[in-house]
């Protein structure tokens, strides 16, 4: 089995949440998915488990932060196209999340970036092919 990557986001509000990912094209495993938990299938080997904040707090005994006030993580997705990167942006503005900054080009790669409804910093991206060695 190849190796897989949970990213662990406290949520206040779980069906909110879901919504808003699925919104932007993201589906859930049902098997990993409760009332306290969901389990967002972002690729093949690539997940974000959303995890109310009484779920999250279970797995550390560390304060949890507020994402809408610090940033502990950013979560960037590599994606096919520049156009891909534009209408993910979108669609999680138009669904309730908030574009904190203007997309960046740098000529061999444009970045974007939402927040989710929590506060959560994602950062779609497209890397032109013939840049990558």
């Amino acid at each position: 089995m190849g190796t897989k990557m949970f990213v662990n986001l406290p949520i206040n509000d779980l069906k909110k949440s879901m919504t808003f990912y699925e919104a932007l094209g993201f589906t859930f495993n049902p098997q990993f998915t409760d009332d306290t938990a969901a389990c967002m299938v972002i690729s093949e080997h690539n997940y974000a488990m959303l995890l109310t904040h009484e779920k999250f707090k279970s797995f550390t005994t560390k304060p949890t932060p507020d994402a809408q006030q610090t940033t502990g993580v950013l979560i960037a997705l590599a994606l096919d196209s520049k156009a891909a990167v534009d209408d993910m942006v979108a669609k999680a503005v138009h669904s309730g999340g908030k574009e904190p900054k203007p997309k960046k080009d740098y000529g061999f790669m444009v970045q974007g970036t939402f927040e989710d409804p929590d506060g959560h910093t994602w950062e779609p991206f497209f890397m032109d092919p013939k840049h990558v060695t």
